[in-house]
């Protein structure tokens, strides 16, 4: 019966003064209200990513130049051009790499390119045509080039929808000549409107074989990339092995610590992706979180100043038999509400506004978002806004239940 009193007494006082109340929880609304927000977009974005590279398929291993990174210290190691022709001939040898599939190299780069008067800054990837299967990316108008193309060097592109749109507007493209580096390319293939997959755009992407791009775009005799596809899922272990073992026997590499080139699957792609978004999540979070921090001040602050604007009911209450833990009850009651319904009204507005976000993102910018719903962050948010309010309102009770009921009735 006391504790329901108290709690009434409490919502009562909240209601007298509303809109100091709204005022009051407006940090914890607003540190809530941001750290669903966060959590939300970047569980989606963490999403999307994974998607994307599930696409990919778990199959596909991809050597890279370079030692693998392991702080920003080593990020410069990663460009180098270590990838030459000799290691991948070496990779085509079944005898080197005998679950082995299909291998492609990869060059990539961006350049201007013209047609006309119109010019185009465009990524350019240098591949065969296992590069169609990977990403599936084929060609809804025309058709990709052949293994024939790229021992000819031939010079013909597939490009994507933004530079046909951006070079041609709604002309006809196939068959006309684009303009790299000095270099006419004839257009033999249009993608499909594809937008943003992993890090690029592929609709602002021209596709040429590696042959082409090395000798005539980029000037080079190195790869970026070895993309290679496992005979099947069992063997990929395997194979990440034997192409180890390969490309260190034409490095003439002994020490495993000395190698110049790391080799990814994408199941450890999406784990590194996972880590990274998830520590990004968190610290963002955590950042937001010192909103909670600064609201749960300011409700101290103000609840301060309801012990002194409520000295003398204070006074009267303890004069007809409240007791201290009647007082501090109270307040504290006051302070937990507070910030409890605080964070109650964050989700609700954060999860609204990543819901908006999402579907922007999802239709406007045509990236295929998902809108992602954080329960865990919803309970957390809950919980920690509610300690907050125990926290913080603490001290201004205490102050509240050590009056003494004389000196509060003879308060002015």
């Amino acid at each position: 019966m006391r504790l329901r009193y108290t709690f009434s007494s409490a919502m009562h006082a909240l209601h007298r003064n509303k809109v100091r109340s709204m005022l009051t929880l407006l940090g914890i609304v607003i540190g809530i209200t941001s750290i669903i927000m966060i959590v939300s977009l970047g569980e989606g974005a963490q999403n999307l990513i994974l998607n994307q590279i599930k696409t990919i398929g778990s199959k596909i291993i991809a050597v890279l130049p370079g030692r693998q990174p392991k702080g920003p210290t080593d990020m410069l190691a990663t460009l180098s051009d270590s990838l030459k022709q000799k290691d991948l001939n070496a990779l085509k040898k079944k005898s080197n790499v005998p679950h082995a599939g299909q291998i492609m190299p990869l060059v990539f780069g961006s350049e201007s390119v013209a047609y006309g008067s119109e010019t185009y800054r465009a990524t350019i990837f240098g591949v065969t045509q296992m590069f169609a299967k990977i990403y599936d990316m084929y060609p809804d108008v025309g058709r990709i080039f052949t293994d024939d193309d790229v021992k000819m060097y031939a010079d013909v592109v597939v490009i994507g929808n933004k530079v046909k749109k951006e070079l041609f507007g709604n002309d006809e493209a196939l068959g006309k000549k684009i303009r790299i580096k000095g270099r006419n390319l004839k257009v033999i293939g249009l993608l499909p409107e594809k937008g943003q997959m992993l890090s690029f755009n592929f609709d602002e992407t021209i596709i040429t074989p590696y042959t082409t791009a090395q000798r005539y775009l980029f000037g080079i005799k190195h790869f970026n990339r070895i993309v290679i596809e496992a005979d099947s899922e069992d063997t990929v272990q395997e194979t990440v092995r034997d192409v180890q073992l390969t490309i260190r026997e034409t490095h003439g590499i002994t020490d495993i610590s000395k190698d110049d080139f790391n080799v990814e699957t994408q199941a450890q792609a999406m784990e590194t992706v996972g880590t990274i978004t998830s520590v990004l999540t968190l610290f963002l979070a955590a950042v937001a979180a010192i909103s909670l921090v600064v609201g749960g001040i300011g409700i101290m602050n103000i609840m301060l100043v309801s012990v002194t604007e409520r000295t003398r009911e204070i006074g009267l209450r303890k004069a007809l038999g409240a007791v201290n833990k009647d007082i501090l009850t109270q307040f504290l009651l006051e302070s937990v509400l507070l910030t409890t319904v605080g964070g109650i009204i964050g989700i609700t507005l954060g999860t609204f506004l990543s819901f908006l976000v999402s579907l922007i993102l999802s239709n406007a910018v045509s990236t295929g978002w998902e809108f992602t719903f954080p329960i865990y962050a919803a309970i957390l948010g809950v919980c920690v806004s509610g300690v907050v309010g125990l926290v913080f309102g603490i001290y201004p009770a205490r102050q509240a239940a050590m009056k003494s009921p004389i000196e509060a009735l003879r308060y002015e």
